[in-house]
């Protein structure tokens, strides 16, 4: 199905307005196509995108609904229609359907997400008169604590890739970063040749909401860096990777064979080369590595603020499920070694 202009015009607001990621929003979009495709079957309607082609050029634009009369312009037999018109018993019937296929908690808490964020931008604009979305509560969540690996594991994992080669050292320098600065892939992945600042150990990182913060890079780490780039530099393979040739102003710090930006993907897949020959669980994820970056700090007592501030993370309450990692912890070596821990 092709995406109706409504959506497109909502996902376009999310990456335009909301500065959401292209990733983010495409899984919104994938949302809402479901939503759609679930209201196209229970009402028999026909898609068809030549019947609403005028809706995105008014949707799309700054002016809202009431000054351009875009809800009068959408037809009585029209998908769109049916999607403005929709009441609380539409959600909750369609929320019913997606109740028959077993999604997890958090992918259900997703999709209400989706749409709570779509009601409310479509009422905003004046499309829809009412949102239906105010009815409907999203369910509680059982808390999920952060997966984090050992330092021991840590240290096999970083210890793997080869430093003898431009490849296996890149490699190592990611994995490095990763756990020194605790960054998210994406923000690896986005990182540029003049985003390091060697002299102050620090790097500059674009996160969420093009938002960007200056994170501390350890000794290790920037060692790592600095070899892959002497590597880099010095390899007559690699020409051009990093030229400054006065046009390229933007050079992408870990670039795959062809010298191109590597993506998320491809660093998922370079970890999970190295947890099999490290003997590692292999449920490990590059997430993991900033889990396990938050919480190794937190149990050598570092401030929480500080952590919150490295991880990018908007609220404080975010960053504080890593506490319950280390109070874990603590009990977990109190129950060992206090005799009188145990219960009688």
């Amino acid at each position: 199905m092709s995406t109706l202009p409504i959506i497109a015009a909502f996902t376009s607001y999310l990456m335009d307005e909301r500065h959401f990621s292209h990733y983010t929003a495409r899984c919104y979009g994938a949302d809402l196509r479901q939503y759609v495709e679930y209201l196209s079957e229970e009402g028999g309607i026909e898609i068809s995108d030549a019947d609403e082609k005028s809706v995105y050029e008014k949707v799309a634009g700054s002016a809202t609904a009431a000054e351009t009369g875009v809800a009068a312009s959408i037809g009585p037999n029209t998908i769109t229609r049916h999607i403005v018109d929709a009441t609380p018993e539409t959600i909750r019937l369609f929320l019913n359907h997606l109740g028959t296929k077993e999604y997890s908690s958090a992918t259900m808490a997703r999709k209400i997400a989706t749409l709570r964020s779509f009601y409310k931008w479509a009422a905003r604009r004046g499309i829809t008169r009412t949102n239906p979305m105010t009815a409907i509560r999203t369910p509680r969540q059982a808390k999920r604590l952060p997966k984090a690996i050992t330092v021991d594991e840590i240290e096999r994992l970083l210890a793997t890739p080869s430093d003898k080669d431009v490849l296996g050292m890149r490699d190592r320098a990611m994995l490095e970063t990763l756990y020194s600065t605790g960054i998210r892939v994406s923000e690896l992945v986005g990182l540029n040749y003049e985003d390091l600042d060697e002299t102050g150990e620090a790097m500059r990182v674009r996160g969420k909401g093009k938002k960007e913060r200056i994170v501390p890079l350890g000794t290790h780490a920037l060692a790592a860096v600095r070899r892959y780039m002497q590597l880099v530099q010095n390899d007559p393979r690699c020409a051009g990777w990093w030229k400054d040739d006065g046009i390229n102003k933007i050079r992408p710090l870990f670039v795959n064979k062809h010298g191109k930006r590597l993506s998320s993907r491809s660093v998922r897949r370079k970890l999970d080369k190295y947890l099999i020959q490290a003997g590692l669980d292999n449920d490990i994820s590059p997430h993991t590595l900033r889990h396990s970056f938050a919480t190794h700090l937190l149990d050598n007592g570092a401030d929480l603020r500080t952590v919150q501030e490295m991880l990018g993370h908007q609220s404080l309450s975010t960053t504080q499920i890593y506490t319950h990692l280390t109070t874990q912890r603590l009990q977990a070596a109190y129950d060992k070694a206090h005799p009188r821990a145990e219960s009688a």
